[in-house]
Order: structure tokens, then C-alpha cells, then sequence
């Protein structure tokens, strides 16, 4: 006799190897994102493949296993680490008797699940509608009978039983919404820059440590915890600098490996906080093995969104998993590019305030340059 398994949320995991060099990590990834959604797993299925299977992404023998699983543990839902087309994922629905949900529609979900916000849920809403309306057809009844489960937060059964032209309506009108929130921001930013306040973002690599430090500069009290995507919503806050006056600092949604691009164009208007800074704080864990690749995978999304010249500081963060020592290092112009620190134990985080005091100077400077520029006057 085997124990009955038979929450909505527990589920059999699919992940293969197509041959992807980072196909490690992305396992792992995997795991956090089924952890954060709040899955239980009680299988993964892995296996190797040149490229997917047109029909099924996995071939008809592992199928055929991923469906004994199924049966053996009464579970109602079957993850894939990958994206599935909308042909695919209907068939895998159909051959094992289960919801199936891809990689990206798992993303959303946690989206869902973390908005707290009103702009952000709308963004959310937004990209769930547009990456489930090519997926309605066959679908939308198991999503009405399982109203709270893993993949079917947000817009719920109510709008995807919709018929496509109101489905459209809907993604207009939160579009419309979107644009005014954007122009109300747009003014709140033009105030800020006539105060000539310097502007910082902190980015980084989702569960980086991005809110620890954020709450650490700004004695905040923003959700941070140990697992993908723990905030959302951008939230910004004013910082006293001694002897510089105050910054403006916001923390911002973590990154990921193949972001799915509808979530970075439905957070664009979230985004552009970012875009518009005038320094970034890139927070990189510095006690992940993978935290080159991750820098360069918050770069990709930062050109993405126009904001790949803004300046950057490198903050290795987590540096007492690593016991290395707090410190700044500077380029040959003396100029800072990163700072070692630990955001949990507050080591090197007056070397952080005081680089933002040196980039607070530098503006004021500059500022005065222009005042006083005789093409100015």
C-alpha cells in the first residue's frame, strides 16, 4: 500500500538534460522555485535528450514513467523545468491524467503569489493573461476545478473561462492601468530630480540578499527571506548619508536565468525605476559558486530594460559564509567598483555608506560644474 498524496499542491517534477551548460544549476533553480511556490515534490524525473520531443517534449517511454508516478502517488500535478508549447502541454495533460504546468507559468505563479501591491498585481495579471490565452483551449476546466492550486493564483478560473475577446478587453484596460501608474511615477521622479536627490537601486540575482541590505540601510521592515523572488513590489525609502544629506533607495524584484520575457515587459513600468537611477548597487551572494554567471545574467536583463550605462557597485554580499573580510576595491582612477560585505551581520556596511557618500559628492559636484559652465550662463 502506498500513502496517498492527493494535495493540489504536491506534484512530480520534470527536468532534462537537452545538453545546456548550465544545466546544473538550472536543476537546482528548479528545486527553489518548487519550494517557493509552495510545492512538495515527491519525484523527479530526469533523462537525457538531443532536443525535445515535437509532440510530448519528453519522449513516449518517459511518459509512459512520469505517468506511473502519477498514478502511484495520486498526484494531481506534473512540473516541467522547461517551456512547453500550448500542442504539448494538452497532450502531456491528456496522457497523464494530470494538470501540467512548464517552467514560465511556475514563474508566474510565485508572482502571484509575492505581488502586494496594487501596480503589482495588475503586472502580474497582465502576464499570466497574455502567456495563458494561446493555452485556454482544453485547460481552463482544470483550472476552474482547482481554484487555489499551484499555477492557477492570479486571474483565477473566472477569467480564463472568458471567452478571447474579453480576454483581450481585459488586457487593455490593465494596460491603460499601467500606463497611468507609470505617468503618476513619472512625476514623483521628475519632483525627486529637481531636489537633486541621488537615486540608487539596489539589483541583483533573486535571493541575492537584495531586501536584507535594503532593510539594513534603511531600517525597513520588508519582507526578506531565504528563496526566489521573496519582493515583488519596488519599494523605495530616503537614506540620511552623514555630511551628504539624503539618497533615495529602492529595492527591486530579483533576477533569474531565462526571465520569462512577458514578466520583464509587464514590469517595464516597475522596471524603469531602475532604468532611471543614477547608480546601481548590484548585489551578488558571494557564497554561490554560480555568481559569475548570475552577474552577467542581471546584466542581460539591465540592457534589456535600457539600463545597461547607468553606474554599478558591486556589493559581494554573504561574505560571513565565506569568512572573508569586509573591504572596498577601487580601479586604477580610484574610483569604487566593489564592496565586500555581509548585509545579515552588518559588516562593511559603513564602507557602503560611505561609498554612497563619495557618488552623493560627485553629483553635487557635477551639479555645480553645470550651474557654473559658461554655456550656462
Amino acid at each position: 500500500m502506498h500513502e496517498s498524496t492527493t494535495s493540489a499542491n504536491t506534484a512530480i517534477l520534470v527536468s532534462l538534460d537537452l545538453g545546456a551548460p548550465d544545466y546544473a544549476e538550472s536543476l537546482e533553480e528548479f528545486r527553489l522555485l518548487v519550494e517557493s511556490a509552495g510545492v512538495r515534490s515527491v519525484a523527479l524525473v530526469g533523462g537525457r535528450r538531443q532536443r525535445p520531443d515535437s509532440s510530448l517534449f519528453a519522449g513516449s517511454g518517459k511518459v509512459d514513467e512520469i505517468a506511473a508516478l502519477v498514478e502511484q502517488h495520486e498526484v494531481p500535478l506534473v512540473i516541467f523545468n522547461h517551456d512547453l508549447s500550448p500542442a504539448q502541454m494538452r497532450n502531456l495533460a491528456a496522457r497523464l491524467n494530470a494538470r501540467v504546468i512548464d517552467r514560465t507559468m511556475l514563474i508566474l505563479d510565485i508572482f502571484a503569489l509575492r505581488a502586494q501591491s496594487h501596480e503589482g498585481k495588475v503586472q502580474v495579471e497582465l502576464a499570466q493573461l497574455k502567456y495563458l490565452s494561446s493555452r485556454l483551449a482544453g485547460m481552463h476546466q482544470d483550472m476552474g476545478q482547482q481554484k487555489f492550486a499551484v499555477g492557477a493564483r492570479g486571474p483565477g478560473e473566472t477569467q480564463l473561462e472568458l471567452d478571447r475577446r474579453k480576454l483581450d478587453k481585459r488586457v487593455v484596460l490593465l494596460n491603460e492601468r499601467l500606463e497611468k501608474l507609470r505617468r503618476h511615477r513619472q512625476v514623483l521622479r521628475k519632483s525627486r530630480d529637481r531636489s537633486e536627490v541621488l537615486s540608487v537601486s539596489i539589483v541583483g540575482y533573486t535571493n541575492a540578499g537584495k531586501s536584507t541590505l535594503f532593510n539594513k540601510l534603511t531600517h525597513a521592515n520588508v519582507y526578506a527571506a531565504d528563496q526566489l523572488f521573496a519582493t515583488l513590489d519596488t519599494t523605495a525609502r530616503r537614506v540620511f548619508i552623514e555630511g551628504e544629506g539624503q539618497v533615495v533607495l529602492s529595492d527591486t524584484v530579483g533576477f533569474i536565468r531565462h526571465l520569462p520575457h512577458g514578466l520583464v515587459a509587464a514590469f517595464r513600468s516597475t522596471l524603469e525605476e531602475t532604468a532611471m537611477a543614477d547608480l546601481l548597487l548590484h548585489v551578488v551572494d558571494a557564497n554561490s559558486p554560480e555568481r559569475h554567471d548570475q552577474v552577467a545574467e542581471v546584466n542581460k536583463v539591465l540592457h534589456e530594460i535600457g539600463a545597461q550605462n547607468i553606474p554599478q557597485i558591486l556589493i559581494y554580499n554573504k561574505i560571513d559564509l565565506q569568512d572573508l573580510p569586509a573591504g572596498v576595491k577601487r580601479d586604477e582612477y580610484g574610483k569604487i567598483t566593489s564592496i565586500n560585505l555581509s548585509a545579515k551581520t552588518g559588516a562593511g556596511i559603513d564602507d557602503l555608506r560611505g561609498g554612497l557618500a563619495e557618488v552623493r559628492d560627485a553629483q553635487k559636484q557635477a551639479v555645480q560644474v553645470r550651474q557654473w559652465h559658461p554655456l550656462n550662463d
